[in-house]
């Protein structure tokens, strides 16, 4: 500590700037992280919601939950709600728009898709399939599975389910 007394209020003022200094600083860090733990807190208990329920059926065309959609496999029947005579590049054409459809209720984006499964009846239908999915899916095309089924609801030649995530 100095010896005169100029010195002296120089070093009271010297440290009294520093508590200061800290002071809003430590104020600065308080606000922030609860700022953060608020944000945190929001995103842990965001609502899960689901999209496109109709009462008394048996689920949802998909669900959010946090930031993550699960889109219902969609299928892909003409305009009449018919798949007989329908063919398998069509009926891709289709499922992808009902995916596309519950995405963007979601309040997603096709781009946010991570995953999906492909449900075929036929797996010779897969190339044909390829080429519309191809043209339909943006890139980077989502981790896919394909997998051969026995049958499905209606007679459809596919179904499509989705994953989505919010970047």
């Amino acid at each position: 500590m100095p010896a005169n007394r100029s010195g002296v209020i120089e070093y009271f003022n010297m440290r009294s700037n520093m508590k200061e200094k800290y002071s809003k600083t430590t104020r600065w860090c308080i606000r922030l992280m609860g700022l953060m733990v608020f944000c945190a807190l929001g995103t842990a208990f965001a609502q899960n919601r689901a999209v496109d329920f109709k009462k008394g059926m048996p689920f949802s065309e998909g669900y959010v939950a946090g930031n993550t959609l699960y889109v219902a496999g969609q299928q892909g029947p003409n305009s009449h709600g018919n798949f007989t005579g329908t063919d398998i590049a069509s009926q891709t054409t289709n499922a992808i728009a009902a995916i596309e459809r519950v995405v963007k209720k979601a309040g997603f984006q096709m781009t946010d898709i991570t995953a999906v499964t492909v449900y075929l009846t036929d797996l010779n239908d897969v190339p044909k399939m390829n080429d519309v999915y191809k043209k339909l899916m943006p890139d980077p095309k989502p981790a896919r599975a394909t997998v051969q089924v026995a049958g499905l609801i209606g007679g459809a030649k596919i179904e499509i389910s989705a994953i989505a995530v919010k970047k």
